[in-house]
């Protein structure tokens, strides 16, 4: 199989200050000395030079480019958004988009047998490699990065990547996943399991929730996905009051486009699965059992 990938190079160097030489290599900056030695450190002369400021700027660009294309594949991810070949193809060149997507686990479009992204080539095929370990060209224009709580036979998918040693810098099978329960109130409209969990200041929940990724709006955090093509919002209240004050979490409830809170039988698997783990990642940063007794 032979797919459109980067050529590994060396680190383009560029002329720095008193002979010493600069380059980006990966997320940090490197040097050598006039002799062309690598150094273990910048030198504090040449890490405040002209060359080096403006190289530390492209680092904070492709520091930024890196979280904007994650959270672009992730919410391809959240939505089992369909992605055109013709996408994937302009991206796959660029080392960012590239090391996010490969081995992600995707389907074709519609259904089928999926496999572990692996490239697209110049005619626009998507190669994958199947769960056969066979490198193979997927028959379709479009596939789904998919939900690992939409992945038939999870655990057996799980352990062939585990055996050939397949990495993803995007966790999409490792992801924690949450399946519905098998039944449900008919009329119930929200998860009380993490209510009651206390936290010595609503500043600490909020932000537990934002460094999981979570916006925080109006007491909830939040967590937005895409299932059957309707957006739907789980939230997970945490409190509303001064940021110094004691706090204590909610329920865990879901709303579509129209602030319609949802029952829980019309949730589906994805938005249920994403809601409970915001709700669990959350309710574990609480006051441990013993200090709530006191």
């Amino acid at each position: 199989m032979s797919t459109t990938s980067p050529h590994v190079t060396e680190p383009i160097w560029t002329e720095g200050p008193d002979g010493y030489s600069l380059a980006i290599e990966g997320t940090a900056l490197a040097c050598r000395n006039a002799k062309g030695t690598r150094l273990k450190t910048v030198p504090k002369k040449v890490r405040e030079s002209e060359q080096a400021q403006r190289l530390s700027d492209v680092l904070l660009w492709l520091e930024r480019h890196e979280r904007d294309c994650a959270a672009r594949v992730e919410s391809w991810l959240l939505g089992s958004l369909p992605v055109p070949a013709a996408v994937l193809s302009r991206v796959w060149a660029d080392p960012s988009w590239q090391g996010l997507l490969s081995d992600l686990f995707v389907a074709p479009e519609g259904g089928g047998e999926g496999g572990f992204l692996r490239g697209v080539d110049d005619r626009g095929r998507i190669g994958v490699l199947d769960l056969d370990a066979e490198s193979t060209w997927l028959d379709a224009d479009r596939v789904v990065p998919l939900h690992p709580v939409l992945i038939e036979d999870l655990d057996d998918v799980r352990e062939f990547a585990l055996e050939l040693g397949i990495t993803q810098r995007l966790p999409q099978l490792t992801r924690q996943i949450h399946r519905l329960p098998d039944t449900l109130d008919a009329d119930a409209t929200r998860v009380d399991d993490y209510a009651g969990g206390r936290f010595e200041q609503l500043r600490h929940a909020a932000g537990l929730a934002q460094r999981h990724g979570f916006p925080v709006r109006g007491g909830y955090t939040t967590c937005r996905v895409v299932e059957g093509g309707r957006p739907v919002q789980a939230r997970y209240w945490i409190g509303s009051d001064a940021p110094d004050w004691e706090t204590e979490t909610g329920p865990l409830v879901w709303v579509d486009d129209d602030e319609r809170v949802l029952k829980l039988t019309e949730i589906g698997p994805v938005a249920w699965s994403e809601g409970v783990r915001m709700a669990e990642l959350v309710h574990a940063g609480r006051k441990n059992t013993e200090e709530e007794k006191k």
